[in-house]
């Protein structure tokens, strides 16, 4: 049996072979371009499972990061708040001390009322434009005492603090969560009864403060000075508990950005190009289809009719 060769059988091959060799040009040129081995995961059919594994993950992490970094300025906002806090405390002792030292009470209740301001202002500091001490009523200032004398009219310390007792917890990652919440009422109850000890004297018969001190007052100072150092230390243990959240943010945040390296790294390997090596497939395909162009023009060129010309 004889096989036939025809032109149009032919062209037909030929065309396909250019056909060919165009697409693999194309593919050959988008990696290149890409540096990627394909654009979907249908260029991935073997590893297309592993990759969309791989990429829910990083998304999981990516979530976490970006909520870890609202959650960082956020206590970074609330340290500054309960470094105010604590800061007053020490203030107001340094005032007594002050006070004991020129055996003068000119400005000292002027003073520690101002003190009292600075540290409600601490107490009602916000991130966002809500309160960070008030538990869950974010809306609601948490502590609403503004004078010293308020602090004698009648109403328990207690009626003075307006948060609830819902403490915010942060998840960090897929195992680590926190209590980063802090309530107003746990910050600055004692600090309060601080200052109405204060008042009450300043009220009663061994009062007011004016002038020259009196033994009394003398007296009364001295032995507030142990009382403000136990109140400045437990505002100082609370902005500990702040900083031990801060610090182990931060080592989480290190953690996932180590994860998210090793993923983009198994991603690279599974979807970068090999540069050298695609440059060499693209410079082949070139190759194949100038080939096929020419094995096509030279059919043209030798056909029957040509001949018949």
């Amino acid at each position: 049996m004889v096989t036939r060769v025809t032109t149009s059988g032919n062209y037909a091959n030929v065309l396909t072979n250019l056909l060919a060799a165009q697409r693999n040009q194309m593919e050959a040129g988008d990696k290149v371009a890409t540096r990627k081995n394909g654009q979907n995961l249908k260029d991935y059919a073997k590893s297309s499972e592993l990759l969309t594994a791989m990429r829910s993950v990083q998304t999981r992490l990516g979530v976490f990061e970006e909520q870890n970094k609202i959650l960082t300025d956020k206590l970074d906002t609330q340290n500054t708040a309960l470094t105010r806090v604590a800061d007053t405390a020490q203030a107001v002792r340094q005032i007594f001390s002050e006070a004991l030292a020129s055996g003068r009470a000119d400005t000292l209740v002027e003073d520690v009322e101002a003190q009292l301001r600075n540290a409600v202002e601490g107490m009602n500091a916000r991130y966002g434009g809500k309160y960070l001490f008030a538990g869950g009523q974010v809306d609601t200032r948490p502590v609403t005492v503004t004078t010293l004398s308020d602090l004698t009219a009648g109403p328990p310390i207690a009626s003075f603090f307006k948060n609830d007792d819902f403490k915010v917890t942060a998840k960090l990652d897929e195992a680590t969560t926190v209590t980063t919440g802090i309530l107003s009422d746990d910050l600055g109850t004692d600090l309060l009864n601080a200052f109405k000890t204060f008042q009450t004297f300043n009220q009663g018969g061994s009062g007011p403060f004016t002038g020259q001190l009196t033994a009394a007052q003398q007296t009364f100072l001295e032995g507030e000075l142990a009382n403000w150092d136990a109140v400045r230390a437990d505002v100082t243990n609370v902005a500990a508990y702040n900083g031990v959240n801060q610090k182990r943010l931060e080592t989480v945040a290190e953690d996932l950005q180590t994860r998210q390296n090793s993923l983009a790294g198994m991603l690279g390997d599974i979807t970068d190009a090999d540069m050298a090596e695609a440059s060499a497939q693209l410079q082949q395909a070139q190759l194949s289809v100038q080939s096929a162009a020419y094995v096509f023009q030279a059919l043209q060129e030798s056909s029957l009719i040509n001949l018949l010309r």
